[in-house]
């Protein structure tokens, strides 16, 4: 899909979820939704002197679990008005911190964070090699780039209950709870896209990250990516 097309899904289809966004989060995924954001923030090694960007911030879920994990100064993006003005509803102090953009085109300068985490947000990108040099151009000497995202099972059954639920059931439910068939029709088709077709470790190292390592999280539903600069 070409940039602008994606774009303009993409922001549509959060805009218009966004009322029901962290319900259906929490209750899609069973509440193992916090386990994989707490996890990936400690596989990060963040302190409260780290400088958080958090891209994809959606409602602020990753962000307000890295505050809690002490980190002090955070910054929020996403293309989506109606997810960033929730997440100032749900948190105060990322107000003035936030701003509507794409990963492709940061508007901050060289050197600006010790760390970038992207949850779930990855494949709403349009061109992910150009997200990541912007990544590596923010980012200080030494610090890494932290992507949280859905990955397919590798093992059979897991993979054949996983496509069952994400085709079949996680639609029908979406749509009842969200009354937005285009939302919940087109995660599981990103994802499945995704997998076949987009290698993470490779395209970090290729945008010139080093130590690029990889995490499975529960049965290889999801994905831990940690990329240093």
């Amino acid at each position: 899909m070409e940039e602008p097309n994606k774009k303009v899904q993409v922001r549509r289809i959060f805009d218009s979820i966004s009322h029901r966004y962290d319900f259906l989060n929490h209750f899609l995924s069973a509440g193992v939704d916090f386990y994989w954001r707490k996890k990936a923030i400690k596989l990060s090694k963040m302190s409260p002197d780290s400088v958080l960007l958090d891209l994809a911030c959606g409602t602020g879920d990753f962000a307000i679990t890295a505050k809690n994990s002490g980190v002090q100064k955070i910054f929020g993006g996403d293309l989506s008005y109606n997810m960033l003005s929730l997440f100032g509803k749900k948190a105060d102090w990322i107000n003035g911190r936030m701003l509507e953009t794409v990963a492709e085109h940061l508007p901050f300068q060289k050197d600006s964070f010790t760390n970038i985490t992207v949850a779930f947000g990855v494949r709403n990108f349009y061109d992910i090699p150009t997200a990541f040099k912007e990544f590596n151009r923010v980012l200080a000497n030494k610090g890494k780039a932290t992507v949280l995202e859905f990955r397919l099972p590798e093992n059979k059954l897991v993979r054949n209950f996983y496509m069952l639920y994400f085709n079949k059931i996680l639609p029908l439910i979406g749509r009842i709870i969200s009354s937005n068939q285009e939302a919940y029709t087109y995660l599981p088709e990103s994802v499945g896209e995704f997998d076949k077709k987009v290698d993470l470790v490779k395209i970090f190292s290729d945008c010139g990250f080093a130590n690029v390592k990889k995490y499975s999280l529960t049965f290889g539903l999801v994905q831990v990516v940690i990329a240093e600069k």
